[in-house]
Parts: C-alpha cells; structure tokens; sequence
C-alpha cells in the first residue's frame, strides 16, 4: 500500500527536516539523517519498501547547484 502526502504538508515536513539538519550542524548531519531515516523504516515496517525507498532516494541523486549553496549560506 503506498500513501502519498498532501503537496502542502510535504512542503511543511521538507522545511521541518530542512531546520532540523542544520540544527543537528554538519558534523552530525549524517547521524541525524540514519537515526531519522531509522525511525521512519520502523513506522513503515515494510524491510522491501524500505530497500525501494533507499533505492529511489540515491538513483540520481543531483550534485548541489551553486545557487541551492549561496541560499544555505544566507539563510535565504
């Protein structure tokens, strides 16, 4: 069974996680996003889905453009 988020609340919880990576700072970036992803598998409790899920999150993965770098830095 796959559910989907309304556009709105997956605007909300990307600017929530947005927040809580540069809280946790850059040298515990990594930890956060395992521990988060961790616990998300737990709720979702399907290991196939989950493996799909990591799949789908690194196949073309894009390189950070300059402009998403300079917006990181200003806080913009």
């Amino acid at each position: 069974m796959t559910t989907s988020l309304h556009p709105d609340a997956r605007d909300h919880l990307y600017a929530e996680c947005a927040r809580a990576i540069s809280e946790a700072g850059a040298e515990r970036e990594s930890l956060f996003l395992a521990r988060l992803a961790l616990l998300l598998f737990e709720q979702v409790g399907d290991e196939a889905r989950c493996r799909r899920a990591l799949a789908d999150a690194l196949h073309a993965l894009p390189v950070p453009s300059l402009s998403a770098a300079e917006i990181l830095q200003t806080g913009d």
